[in-house]
Parts: C-alpha cells; structure tokens; sequence
C-alpha cells in the first residue's frame, strides 16, 4: 500500500512555470512507475507523463505538453515532481499523481492548478 500527496499547484499566469511535488508514504518506492494525469472540467482524465520505476530512465509524455514539461523522481525522497514551463490556459485542470506496479494502482487526492492571466 502506498499514499499519495501531491503539492504545487496554484494559479499562474500565461507562460508561466510550476513544479507539483508527489510524496510518497510507505516502503518499496522505487518499484513503483509513476505518473501524472490531469482532469479538466467536462473532460476526461488524461495521462500528462509517466516515468518508469528504478531510476527513472524511461519517460512519456502527452505530445500537447512535449518540450514544456519534465516529469523526474529522487527515490531518496519518495517523491516525483512534474516541472511545467510555457503553462497555457488549456493547461487547467486537477493534477494527480499515480503509482503503479503490476495491477495495483494507487492515486493522489490531486492538486488544482489554474492558468490565467
């Protein structure tokens, strides 16, 4: 069993950045891939980016969000960040953070994050 808390998210403008931060609770971090998805209002949850579990060498992205984020993990600190640059308004929505391995699937409470100007 592992919990998810993420943090980070806020209202920023336009081009601005934002790193959400995912902390994990629990043992055995570094076996789990980890992901961030995003609901927008009206619209289905969307996967955003995902990294593998160890080390993390292996990343995905959503190609809408390609070149503008960075999804990266410290295993020492049981926590996974998503870096986001150049935010645009479509870019609103509930952020959440997964944890994975095998057919177990946990989820973060999420975290709002707003791109107005």
């Amino acid at each position: 069993q592992v919990q998810l808390v993420e943090s980070g998210g806020g209202l920023v403008h336009p081009g601005g950045s934002l790193r959400l931060s995912c902390a994990a609770s629990g043992s055995g971090f570094s076996i789990y891939a980890m992901g961030w998805h995003r609901q927008a209002p009206g619209k289905q949850r969307e996967m955003v980016a995902l990294i593998s579990s160890g080390s993390g060498g292996i990343t995905n992205y959503a190609d809408s969000v390609k070149g503008r984020f960075t999804i990266s993990r410290d295993n020492t600190k049981n926590t996974v960040y998503l870096q986001m640059n150049s935010l645009k308004p479509e870019d609103t929505a509930v952020y959440y953070c997964r944890a994975g391995v095998g057919p177990r699937q946990y989820w973060g409470q999420g975290t709002q994050v707003t791109v107005s100007s």
